[in-house]
């Protein structure tokens, strides 16, 4: 063999290891930002579950806010299903900005129902109220957690993508960039509030 052929020989084989270390690479990345929010599905699946004992548990005391009760649990469903289709394709800027739209809008409606609990001293002193109010803030945190560690693996993931040479692999491996689950106002960052 001649000394030419060898050291193509030895540049393919580098070349080629190098394109499989930076395809394997970005696919532990991306499984990284999928596993982290799963975390986030499992916090979102949580508050999801407490919120209708939250209804029923304030219907009693609300009977006159028929329509804030009612639209507590149509945002409710609609989160469920923005919050399924996020968790089927994680990262995905269609699923995401459904999710952060459809969490804005239930973080809103909750925060009424919160502000008309306020005037109703009955309510506010109910065992299970209470009860579902520290559930519901500890979830809260969680989810904010969680969120944040999904948030860092998206931007390792996407700065990995975008990376000279790595980006030249991502985008004829078909690496699409992920999509931060970021709220988008001040007002939407925070927690509904939940004290009484």
């Amino acid at each position: 063999m001649s000394t030419g052929i060898i050291i193509i020989a030895v540049v393919v084989a580098l070349a080629l290891g190098w394109i499989a270390g930076a395809y394997n690479r970005l696919v532990a990345l991306r499984n990284r930002y999928k596993t982290a929010f799963s975390q986030i599905d499992v916090q979102l699946k949580r508050r999801y579950d407490l919120i209708p004992n939250l209804v029923e548990t304030a219907k009693g005391y609300l009977s006159h806010e028929r329509e804030t009760l009612e639209a507590v649990v149509q945002a409710r469903g609609a989160a469920l299903t923005a919050s399924r289709n996020a968790a089927a394709n994680p990262g995905a800027p269609g699923s995401m900005a459904g999710l952060i739209a459809a969490e804005t809008q239930l973080n809103g409606v909750l925060g009424r129902l919160f502000a008309v609990a306020e005037a109703y001293p009955d309510l506010k002193a109910n065992q299970n109220m209470l009860a579902l109010q520290q559930e519901l803030s500890g979830t809260e945190n969680q989810i904010a957690s969680s969120r944040q560690v999904f948030n860092n693996a998206v931007m390792e993931y996407n700065t990995s993508r975008e990376s000279f040479p790595n980006n030249l692999v991502a985008n004829a491996m078909g690496f699409h960039p992920a999509q931060l689950f970021e709220l988008e106002t001040d007002k939407e960052r925070a927690a509904p509030a939940v004290s009484f």
